[in-house]
Order: structure tokens, then sequence, then C-alpha cells
């Protein structure tokens, strides 16, 4: 992988045996886009850090989030192994949870809910915000060169409304019970390691 240093080039190329060859050239832009990029990491930000910004079949990119066939869950194994790897390796796994809402319209985002903005809300003043909640699962692990504790997510899970759930037919599961889902996940591949 021309371009980067050798040590990360073997990390991301571990990621390689999730995706067909096809997928992973895709794939490949888009993770180091990600790395690279500040801000909002949208794909057509991740195009325009990699200087791709005038990629004609930019669809591509698109495809490999919602019709490639890999795994997301092998991949935050993949990802939590290295997490644990660089910054826990020894003593208890320190894991966090957070959930965050991603400003979604449209018809077709049936999962979308109305929930309290965290962000603009205050004691005295309660605004609503109307998107897709997401819970992350983050592991907390102490940065040496920042000398502070960093959450660095490697799970996340999509949490619908209830309405969407009641419209849908299936029964909804509040954010704790999906957030005790995600923590069995990381228990579960992590046998050996107390959390």
């Amino acid at each position: 992988m021309p371009g980067l240093p050798a040590r990360f080039a073997g990390l991301i190329l571990a990621f390689a045996p999730l995706f067909v060859h096809r997928s992973w050239c895709h794939a490949r832009v888009l993770l180091l886009g990600a790395i690279l990029a500040p801000g909002r990491r949208t794909v057509a930000s991740l195009l325009r850090i990699m200087g791709r910004a005038h990629e004609r079949r930019f669809v591509n990119f698109h495809r490999v989030l919602n019709r490639a066939a890999w795994s997301p869950r092998a991949g935050a194994r993949l990802l939590l192994g290295h997490l644990i790897t660089a910054f826990a390796p020894r003593g208890p796994v320190v894991l966090g949870l957070d959930d965050t809402i991603e400003r979604r319209w449209g018809k077709r985002i049936s999962a979308r809910g109305i929930y309290r903005d965290p962000v603009r809300s205050s004691d005295s003043h309660f605004v609503k915000t109307s998107g897709l909640r997401w819970l992350s699962l983050m592991l907390l692990a102490p940065v040496p060169w920042a000398h502070r504790v960093w959450a660095l997510p490697f799970l996340t899970a999509l949490v619908p409304s209830e309405r969407a759930c009641r419209e849908r037919g299936c029964r909804h599961k509040p954010l704790l019970a999906v957030g005790r889902q995600l923590v069995l996940q990381a228990r579960r591949w992590l046998p050996g390691r107390d959390l």
C-alpha cells in the first residue's frame, strides 16, 4: 500500500479479508480518508481528502457501505482486537456506552424518531430533534500522547424509535437493552479479560 508507513499498512490490510477484492479497493480508500479527513466524514469528504473529488463512479464508494457483502460485526471485532493490543494489553477492559442522534430526514428513513437534543437543550430549555439514534460501545483507554483517557468507539447499533418498531410490527428495545446486547457481544469477544 503506497504512501503509508509499514506499521499503518499492516493495520489497514488486516481488514482486507472482510471484503471481496473489488469492494476492498473502494473500502481502503474510504478507510484511509476517514483517518485523514477533518470534520464530518461523509463519503464526499473522504473522497475529497484522498484526491478523488472528481471520481466519475463515486456511487461505487457508497455501495461499500450499503450494498457490498461484508460483516460490520467482524470488522468491529477486528478493530477491538487492535485497540486492545495498542491501548489496553493487560488489566481490566473499561467500556463506555454513549448514544448520539444522527439528524436525518426523508421518506425512506424509517427508524427515525423524535428525541431530546442533548447539545441544544439545557436544564431549563428542552429542544427536540428528529433523527436516527445510534448507541456506541467504546473502549475507554489512556492514550499516552494525550495524557488522558479517550473513548475509542468500535461497535455501534441503531436503536429504532418506538413508533418505527410499532409500524414494522416488531418489539421495541429500550436503549439500555441494546446497550446490554453490545456489552455481551464484547464479553464474548474477550473471554479471558475482566470488563
